[in-house]
């Protein structure tokens, strides 16, 4: 959904409903309508469901996520990203973000697991994709 969609995101899941509990932990974590990515997949953990069933649970609230922890979105009006490209990717950074590429981009998931098997932050692992204009796709709360 685009930016002017904004306060329609239950429109994207046509006939689903709220799952109560996961309704709570958002409501709980929630602050002036929006619940920042960490909280949303602490919550996807602690429900043991996928980050795809909180974030469509965030949807049909007509929430925001906020605070993406690859510092794609959420940071703000005047700086919606936190990420900027590195000064410098390692050629071992670059094989592996190429060979974990879906066609032309890299998903979250696969971005995450980058950075979790290499030792480094998600911000570092897209901050090397910014720098090698490698776009990231298929958010797992579903944002983009």
């Amino acid at each position: 959904m685009v930016h002017e969609d904004a306060g329609h995101y239950a429109a994207k899941h046509p006939g689903a409903n709220i799952d109560k509990a996961i309704s709570d932990a958002i409501a709980a974590k929630e602050k002036e309508g929006r619940i920042t990515c960490a909280a949303a997949h602490a919550i996807a953990k602690k429900q043991a469901c996928s980050p795809q069933v909180v974030g469509m649970n965030i949807d049909l609230l007509e929430k925001r996520i906020r605070r993406c922890q690859l510092g794609l979105f959420g940071y703000g009006l005047k700086k919606k990203k936190a990420v900027k490209p590195a000064a410098m990717v390692t050629k071992t950074l670059r094989t592996a973000i190429r060979k974990a590429m879906d066609g032309d981009s890299i998903t979250c998931q696969a971005a995450w697991t980058l950075a979790k098997e290499m030792s480094l932050t998600r911000l570092e692992v897209s901050s090397a994709c910014e720098a090698l204009k490698i776009k990231i796709s298929k958010c797992q709360l579903g944002a983009f």
